[in-house]
């Protein structure tokens, strides 16, 4: 069993160096830095998100003892310390994060030197798991930033178009959000920027009997976050779309958006009712909208808070609507992208369970009926949305039954699964080992 295993994730991980590889030279070829150049360039430079960072580190820390714990979180602040009075002395971009980033790599170097063993196994799983987060984040942006120089014509007409079904959400929700002034404004802000920092309070919760048990539950919210991050990106390269504040807007925060803009209409004014067609772009704004990831982001979140205590229950409910409201109103999605977005998560998250089940049927049929809703979606935004528009009051309802249908099923499906799954016997039960001093 343990060669399998050992064999699995060394294919795992030549896959993902690979794929990073392949993003390096792909961004190379367009001028840009990759993400392993990013990456390694934070080691010394101000990171983009020192929170994040901080957020993997937290993560990497679930493998260690309280008193590693201690001892880790005082080097990295130390460390960054020491980055502070040297940028501040040269009057340099002033960021943390350099520190957390440090003691995670010196915790692989420890693991490799000075661990054996399950104990190395589990630190570097440990280190592993931050590290992903990190080179999750650092994939994402370049992705983006491979969409806009390689997808010049959006479809932002289509969706548009096939919104009216909706009622045009994200006009109503613009309007919404500017009507609450600057605290609704900076509160949704934080909401939609910090996502990645409330998936790892959630993933802490889900991780906190790892140092005691020594090993890893099955699944967590990380192994989801990733999944979407990684398939997610694919989708935009065959459906590039950049919102409705860059296509018929003046961008995000007045950036000049308007130069590109079909027309300068959101959130006041709805797109006129006419015949869609593909509009050029310039080459710097990502085409990052269908779906809306951070939709599905924040749906992995809700779904995994539901057996969480009930302070994080309402945290996920309340990260969930804040997130929806942030993507509408502040332009960002189509009402259409969220739908998608909703239906893609739980495709997702019940393909990583059905894995874990060995695919059985009900999960197999689970997500090969997600697909199906989802590519259903797409085809009928891309095809049929001025059908769509010119029925709303058939194609709209259409839409949320069959969301609400994925959701249905999805709901089914787990629940057979817990019903079906025998508790473990005591023999079963992982028995604590002795913690390192």
């Amino acid at each position: 069993m343990r060669q399998p295993r050992a064999i699995l994730w060394a294919t795992a991980g030549a896959v993902t160096l690979g794929f990073l590889i392949t993003l390096e030279i792909t961004a190379r070829r367009y001028g840009l830095p990759g993400p392993i150049t990013n990456q390694a360039q934070e080691v010394i430079t101000a990171p983009k998100s020192g929170p994040l960072l901080y957020a993997s580190m937290a993560l990497m820390m679930v493998v260690l003892t309280w008193r590693q714990r201690f001892i880790a979180a005082g080097a990295a602040i130390g460390i960054d310390l020491a980055f502070f009075l040297v940028r501040w002395a040269a009057d340099a971009k002033m960021m943390f994060g350099n520190g957390a980033l440090w003691v995670m790599l010196g915790c692989a170097v420890i693991a490799v030197t000075r661990r054996t063993g399950p104990e190395r196994t589990l630190l570097l799983k440990g280190v592993g798991l931050g590290l992903l987060l990190v080179a999750g984040r650092k994939t994402g942006d370049t992705w983006l930033l491979i969409t806009s120089k390689t997808r010049p014509a959006v479809l932002d007409q289509y969706v548009a178009t096939a919104d009216h079904a909706l009622g045009n959400p994200s006009w109503l929700a613009g309007r919404l959000v500017k009507a609450t002034g600057t605290i609704g404004t900076h509160v949704l802000d934080y909401v939609y920027i910090q996502l990645a920092v409330a998936a790892v309070a959630v993933t802490l919760y889900q991780l906190r009997n790892v140092a005691a048990e020594r090993r890893f539950p099955r699944h967590h919210l990380v192994r989801t976050f990733l999944a979407i991050g990684l398939l997610g990106p694919a989708i935009y390269m065959i459906f590039p779309v950049v919102g409705p504040v860059f296509a018929y807007g003046t961008g995000a925060f007045g950036t000049g958006g308007e130069h590109w803009a079909i027309a300068n209409l959101w959130p006041h004014t709805p797109p006129p009712l006419t015949a869609p067609h593909p509009v050029t772009y310039d080459d710097i704004t990502p085409r990052n909208c269908m779906p809306s990831l951070h939709t599905a982001w924040a749906t992995a979140i809700f779904i995994h808070t539901r057996k969480a205590p009930r302070t994080l229950q309402y945290a996920g409910t309340f990260w969930l609507i804040a997130t929806l409201s942030a993507t509408l109103g502040f332009g960002y999605h189509y009402g259409a992208d969220l739908i998608a977005g909703v239906v893609f998560a739980l495709t997702t998250e019940a393909a990583l369970r059905a894995h874990e089940r060995q695919w059985d049927r009900p999960g197999t049929q689970l997500v090969a009926y997600g697909i199906t809703i989802f590519t259903a979606l797409l085809i009928s935004y891309r095809y049929l949305p001025m059908h769509m528009a010119k029925h709303p009051w058939i194609s709209g309802p259409l839409l949320i039954l069959a969301m609400t249908s994925v959701i249905y099923k999805y709901k089914q499906t787990t629940k057979h699964w817990e019903l079906t799954t025998p508790e473990p016997t005591p023999a079963q039960q992982p028995q604590p080992q002795p913690q390192p001093a």
